[in-house]
């Protein structure tokens, strides 16, 4: 079955449990802006786990990525569709890799979330080459995980600069 996002609703991903993860919990059904509700999705996710010790902080974001290989690529095969806009988990686990071993602080998180999302829609060199490269669940996942990176190096940077 061929399916178009925009004819995609919540009943829909209720049915398939790893494309209503795909689609960040049905915020990836958002008309404006997926990708920046995805990763606010993220905020209370990072909220939950920010006291954890960093192994296992490093533990769970892995597994997320790892998890989300596997989700994002059921969302491509569902929809059809190489990189689906609304599929949003590879901007959840963007924005906890953005805040590995971040500083504690809503203005932090803010930060955070704003670096993220920069680095995200610019895709500077490699976020771009990842991008435009590498395909399928692997692909969805991996630029918003290079971008997370940049993000935390900024955000590790602003915090010793302060």
């Amino acid at each position: 079955m061929t399916t178009s996002h925009n004819k995609v609703t919540f009943q829909d991903l209720l049915k398939r449990p790893a494309c209503l993860l795909a689609y960040g919990f049905g915020s990836g059904l958002s008309p404006k802006a997926p990708g920046t509700m995805g990763t606010i999705v993220a905020l209370p996710i990072y909220w939950l786990i920010h006291d954890f010790d960093l192994l296992s902080y490093l533990l769970i974001t892995l597994i997320a990525f790892v998890a989300g290989i596997w989700i994002c690529q059921q969302a491509v095969n569902w929809l059809k569709q190489d990189d689906p806009s609304a599929v949003v988990w590879d901007e959840i686990v963007g924005y906890l890799v953005t805040m590995i071993a971040a500083p504690a602080g809503w203005q932090w998180m803010l930060l955070g979330f704003v670096l993220f999302r920069l680095f995200d829609i610019w895709k500077p060199w490699p976020v771009s080459l990842a991008d435009r490269k590498l395909h399928g669940g692997f692909g969805i996942m991996f630029d918003d995980v290079i971008a997370g990176v940049f993000a935390a190096v900024i955000l590790q940077l602003c915090h010793y600069l302060l």
